[in-house]
């Protein structure tokens, strides 16, 4: 029996190809490449990023620990405290329940006192010490 075998492809030259691909991949359109990116190391070695990390140390961890202090404190009261925790205020609504809400409640709180905080104080610094790295002019 005869297998039917196919000629090879033509000859078309030295080079090799790939699927008709006989073009380099190097791409012409692309925009310049863009300045070397900042100074990293420096940048935080300088004394204005010490005093912006000095100045979002001063909100962050007092409102942590604070935070931190109040959760425990609801979960020790829940744990070790039921029949304070299950006085009624109100209808079915009882001090537990109050100070679970709370919970929610300082947590949006603190999110709101942070977002202000960081607008007045951390981003404007922040923007600053950006742009004097990137060398783009001031608004």
């Amino acid at each position: 029996m005869r297998y039917a075998t196919q000629s090879p492809p033509p000859a078309r030259g030295t080079e090799a190809t790939f699927g008709e691909i006989n073009k380099s991949a190097r791409r012409t359109d692309l925009p310049p490449p863009t300045p070397a990116a900042p100074d990293f190391p420096r940048i935080a070695r300088s004394a204005e990023f010490r005093e912006l990390r000095s100045t979002l140390r001063r909100f962050t961890f007092p409102m942590t620990v604070l935070f931190l202090l109040w959760y425990a404190g609801y979960v020790v009261a829940a744990a070790y405290f039921p029949e304070f925790m299950a006085i009624r205020l109100f209808g079915a609504v009882n001090i537990g329940l109050v100070l679970g809400l709370g919970q929610f409640v300082s947590t949006l709180v603190i999110t709101a006192l942070y977002l202000r905080y960081a607008a007045d104080e951390i981003d404007p610094r922040a923007a600053e010490l950006y742009r004097d790295a990137t060398g783009e002019e001031r608004e």
